[in-house]
């Protein structure tokens, strides 16, 4: 959206793409340049979301190709929680900074307890 701010942005998607609004603090993992070029803005937030309560929105496509019937489809199909570790397996190259960055985040909340 124009004049929109990156956390606004990422809250509105959020909340599109899983049906859940988080209400906690947003703490800024800050942005990386994807290797498509890309730069992405990520925030984490200490929340009690059920991954198995999703409700993403859809989007249209012409399925099957060439066929001219639009359908649609769930932005997500599916969400789950993991640890750090399982994450990393998961989670795209590119984005994997952020993972080290929420560690760090986690790591010096722990020390400050």
């Amino acid at each position: 959206m124009p004049g929109e701010s990156p956390l606004a942005a990422a809250k509105r998607e959020f909340a599109e793409e899983t049906g859940y609004k988080p209400r906690g603090k947003s703490i800024p993992l800050d942005d990386a340049k994807q290797p498509g070029g890309r730069v992405v803005h990520v925030w984490a937030v200490e929340s009690d979301w059920d991954a198995g309560n999703l409700r993403s929105n859809q989007f249209e496509m012409v399925w099957q190709p060439k066929s001219g019937r639009l359908e649609k489809f769930p932005e997500l199909d599916r969400a789950a929680w993991f640890g750090i570790t399982d994450a990393r397996k998961r989670i795209l190259k590119g984005q994997s900074v952020f993972l080290e960055r929420l560690a760090d985040v986690i790591s010096a909340d722990q020390r400050g307890s």
